[in-house]
């Protein structure tokens, strides 16, 4: 099959090496999820968690850049694992992907200190005036996984030189990165994204670590001036994913 032909497969979205269906997913692939499945630090890990998977996009394009990576996907919504398992079944790396279908409380109950690298593209709205579609709501909202459990969670899980990281709004994030530091975490990375170079930042990559270190702090522009074309920086970050570069 051609890459003008893969192009047009639906129901999801297709990347150089595997193809996300998200139709049975209430959050669909999208570009926060691209950016934290680029970046994410994995060099040196061998086991990571991606908490709150939805249709498998993170997990699977950390196992493409790491080949010796197994991810355990957690997902507490029902049809959306079973989309992610669907996709991991289809890709090229279904031995080191695992779907978990749970609430991520119970899982770090019993999964404790495990991973060199946990990643999450959380729900990050406040509660407020849900809409009619109750999986977008939990995909969404805060309700069911508050920042404050997400970040305990990701402490019972973690390796002690591992690594967290999530995406998040940019004002919602700043909030994140003050809680996580005053409840013991230690910010190791953090990436401020914008449209382009010159707009406010609307999104933050952030990587903790459970003991201290030096914060590198960088800035990500996707857009260039002209509003069309992708930054040279992005296009490094997504040439290995997107079918046209």
């Amino acid at each position: 099959m051609s890459n003008q032909q893969k192009k047009y497969r639906k129901g999801g979205f297709t990347f150089k090496n595997f193809f996300v269906a998200h139709d049975r997913c209430a959050m669909k692939v999208g570009t926060d999820g691209v950016l934290l499945g680029a970046w994410a630090p994995i060099d040196g890990v061998n086991k990571a968690l991606d908490i709150g998977s939805g249709s498998g996009l993170i997990a699977l394009m950390l196992a493409q850049r790491n080949e010796s990576l197994t991810v355990d996907a957690v997902e507490l919504d029902v049809d959306a694992a079973q989309q992610a398992q669907d996709n991991f079944v289809e890709s090229k790396w279904a031995a080191r992907l695992q779907v978990v279908n749970q609430n991520i409380i119970q899982f770090s109950e019993q999964a404790r200190n495990q991973y060199d690298l946990i990643v999450s593209n959380p729900p990050y709205f406040e509660p407020a005036v849900l809409c009619r579609d109750e999986k977008r709501d939990q995909a969404r909202y805060t309700g069911t996984l508050t920042h404050e459990i997400l970040l305990n969670c990701a402490k019972k899980c973690l390796a002690k030189q591992g690594l967290f990281c999530l995406i998040l709004p940019y004002e919602i994030g700043e909030n994140v990165e003050a809680m996580a530091q005053n409840s013991g975490w230690f910010t190791a990375f953090r990436i401020n994204i914008s449209d382009k170079a010159k707009t406010p930042c609307h999104r933050i990559l952030l990587g903790f670590k459970r003991e201290q270190v030096v914060t590198m702090i960088s800035t990500l522009a996707l857009k260039e001036e002209n509003g069309h074309d992708y930054t040279e920086d992005f296009q490094q970050l997504i040439r290995p994913f997107y079918l046209k570069y």
